[in-house]
């Protein structure tokens, strides 16, 4: 399948470190702080989603990166979680539980518009199923 198109691409927004930089602030006088509130701000801006019509590539790491891509076809189930901090924002985070052996559940964190976003998962894992043929089938 060569017609790979890009849907959309994003990062977490730098509030998921909110408490780190109040903690951090608060202890500002001592220097270990500061190296960590920059630490955190590096890793989540190092922290990159790319939604295809075929996966969601992530990469992230701030020395050494790590690319990891989870097939849409394989995702079982989608939820939006936004808590009342993010809901100030407009941010959300979508839970992704897959039949993936190293990632059951990936969580794409604090994103804008993350119900557009789901939706759009939603929508190119059916399309994908329906095209490879796939069917999910639960054994309890």
């Amino acid at each position: 399948m060569a017609d790979e198109q890009t849907i959309w691409i994003g990062t977490p927004s730098q509030l998921t470190n909110l408490k780190v930089f109040l903690i951090c602030g608060l202890l500002s006088f001592l220097v270990v702080p500061i190296f960590w509130a920059i630490w955190k701000w590096f890793e989540v801006r190092s922290l990159n989603y790319e939604l295809t019509n075929q996966r969601l590539r992530v990469t992230s790491g701030v020395f050494t990166q790590q690319t990891d891509d989870i097939e849409l076809y394989r995702v079982k189930d989608t939820l939006l979680v936004q808590t009342f901090f993010q809901r100030m924002f407009s941010l959300g985070s979508v839970v992704m539980i897959t039949s993936d052996r190293t990632t059951p559940e990936f969580v794409i964190e604090s994103v804008a518009d993350p119900s557009v976003i789901r939706e759009e998962i939603r929508t190119h894992v059916e399309e994908l199923r329906e095209r490879k043929r796939v069917r999910e089938v639960d054994y309890e």
